[in-house]
């Protein structure tokens, strides 16, 4: 009997869901998941997840006192609301669950490390091992050397926004865990840099920077784990077969899974070890020199970094108005409008994918017209739709 894309692609890689929704997960049944701000936003806003919500809020206000102010019982409501979530998923996946450290300390390794080993401890309290757990930081200098520490302490990360294989060496060097290359924005920067509506999938030039990645880690015996991420249509997907771990969509596992065709693995170990490849000796000032050099790979860390920390303050402020309405006694969710409120910094009544800055799936799944920006009705259609097949 013919295979579809997705059986074939699980006998050589390991598939990842990139969502938040539980409900998501169950279907695609996956070994591993991910979470970040945007993805539990939108899972936040369901009303299945309300109690979940809520809970998480009561409980932040009670520890956060009486006095604290909305914004700073929010903050603390989503580290556990992310760890609730993350519980959540780790019930029905047999693998793995990231989960992110504040944006806002990409550049702050100390920080870093604080953040990270509290969402630990908070997992661990709650009974989970922390083998079941990889942390996600921002693929910075000081976020790689933040990584390297706690990979030291059995503390397992997933370093993500990495866009340059010198980002991607560093981390091999640091023996970290688990890489996140980003296809899709890798695909999005050249096209507006050179014009082009699109590229042969074999040209595509996020497919041969992972390409390239998954090469020299394998060729030079890094065990860390290559999990390509941020897809834009089904042809990276299909040129990556046989990367270590990809993490997809809902959506485009559906339609690997909807797909009957002959899929070919494309990387391969065996082939990369005989790969023509020079060693690089990775230091911060090689780093520095390499990353101004790649203007794609600064511009996009930066964009990166940018937009995670505003899908992380989007989701405070939903968080510190669902709090205001619950203690006034509101139950009422206007789902749509205030993600759509939260989002919308400049006010010109559509979303951008950079205003968006978080996860590409969520977006994408919002933009229903594929025109690259998010109106009030593609908002709060795509709720809808979000909570009619949830």
């Amino acid at each position: 009997m013919a295979k579809t894309l997705l059986e074939q692609l699980r006998d050589m890689t390991v598939v990842v869901a990139d969502t938040g929704d539980i409900n998501a997960i169950q279907k695609a049944k996956p070994r591993d998941a991910t979470t970040n701000p945007s993805l539990i936003a939108a899972a936040a806003q369901m009303p299945e997840y309300q109690e979940i919500v809520d809970d998480t809020l009561t409980q932040a206000r009670q520890d956060s006192g009486a006095d604290a102010a909305p914004k700073q019982v929010a903050a603390l409501a989503f580290e556990r609301l992310a760890i609730a979530f993350g519980k959540k998923i780790l019930d029905i996946i047999p693998g793995r669950v990231s989960t992110e450290v504040d944006a806002r300390l990409s550049y702050d390794t100390e920080g870093t490390l604080e953040k990270a080993r509290y969402l630990i401890s908070e997992y661990e309290a709650a009974g989970v091992s922390r083998e079941r757990i990889l942390i996600k930081i921002a693929s910075t200098w000081e976020g790689i050397r933040a990584a390297e520490t706690l990979e030291k302490e059995g503390i397992h990360c997933n370093l993500t926004l990495l866009f340059g294989l010198h980002q991607a060496i560093a981390c091999a060097e640091a023996g970290i865990t688990l890489i996140s290359p980003f296809v899709g924005r890798i695909l999005d920067w050249y096209k507006k840099e050179t014009g082009r509506d699109s590229y042969p999938p074999t040209e595509d030039p996020g497919v041969q920077s992972v390409t390239e990645i998954y090469t020299y880690y394998k060729k030079f015996g890094y065990a860390t784990e290559v999990m390509g991420a941020s897809f834009r249509n089904l042809e990276e997907i299909t040129e990556l077969a046989g990367c270590d771990l990809l993490t997809i969509s809902p959506k485009l596992i559906a339609q690997l899974d909807a797909t009957i065709a002959d899929l070919p693995r494309k990387l391969d170990p065996d082939k990369s070890k005989q790969a023509d490849v020079a060693k690089i000796v990775m230091d911060k000032a090689t780093f520095d020199q390499m990353h101004a050099d790649n203007r794609m790979a600064s511009e996009k860390l930066a964009e990166g970094i940018a937009g995670f920390t505003k899908a992380l303050e989007a989701l405070e402020q939903f968080l510190a108005k669902r709090l205001q309405a619950l203690e006034g006694g509101d139950r009422t969710v206007h789902a749509a409008e205030d993600l759509f409120s939260a989002y919308d910094f400049d006010g010109d009544g559509f979303i951008t994918r950079e205003e968006w800055g978080g996860t590409d799936a969520v977006f994408d799944a919002l933009d229903a017209n594929h025109d690259g920006k998010i109106s009030p009705e593609e908002m709060a259609a795509g709720i809808g739709a979000l909570l009619a097949t949830a």
